[in-house]
């Protein structure tokens, strides 16, 4: 996640404090992880520095000064590229998952022990995105989906690296 591109699309809606732009992306972007307040503010330093963030003139408050923060035409330039850029998918034909069966494998650890334990991992996991889907709100609901449909794709591939575990071996132990 770009959470200087995000901040700045939330900017491109309306000019906002920062304590408003950390609560928009944990309430849309967050995903159970909340932003850490001291990178809300240093990304928005970063954006005022390069020019795609103005900041206003602080603000009283009940707190302390709050300074209101809007996106520049060139700010509105870079959400515009950003949006139109399809996600690229993964470059390279490596993930941990496939790295640790190997590893094993080579060896000579249990990699079948480890794509069950990993396969017990992912089923909790699912249990508990289903439970996020049914009492949550739409957002909440699409993100759960989106984690969902990843990890039932890692099961199906610890399935056919299951199933193929001894010619696997086979080729690791030859090299």
């Amino acid at each position: 996640m770009s959470v200087p591109l995000a901040l700045l699309g939330l900017l491109e809606r309306e000019p906002s404090h920062g304590y408003d732009l950390k609560r928009d992306y944990d309430t849309y972007f967050g995903g159970g992880k909340s932003l850490p307040f001291g990178q809300v503010y240093s990304t928005l330093a970063r954006l005022a520095r390069d020019g795609k963030i103005a900041a206003g003139q602080s603000e009283p408050g009940d707190g302390p000064d709050r300074k209101r923060y809007a996106i520049t035409p060139v700010g509105r330039s870079e959400v515009e590229r950003w949006l139109a850029e399809p996600v690229a998918a993964e470059p390279y034909l490596q993930t941990v998952l496939f790295t640790k069966v190997v590893l094993a494998l080579m060896l000579g650890r249990d990699a079948a022990g480890y794509l069950d334990a990993q396969r017990a991992t992912h089923l909790r996991r699912m249990r508990e995105l289903s439970e996020v889907k049914r009492g949550g709100a739409l957002i909440d609901t699409l993100l759960a989906d989106h984690a969902l449909f990843r990890l039932e794709a890692d099961l199906r591939w610890i399935d056919v690296t299951q199933a193929r575990l001894g010619a696997l071996a086979e080729t690791v132990r030859e090299r």
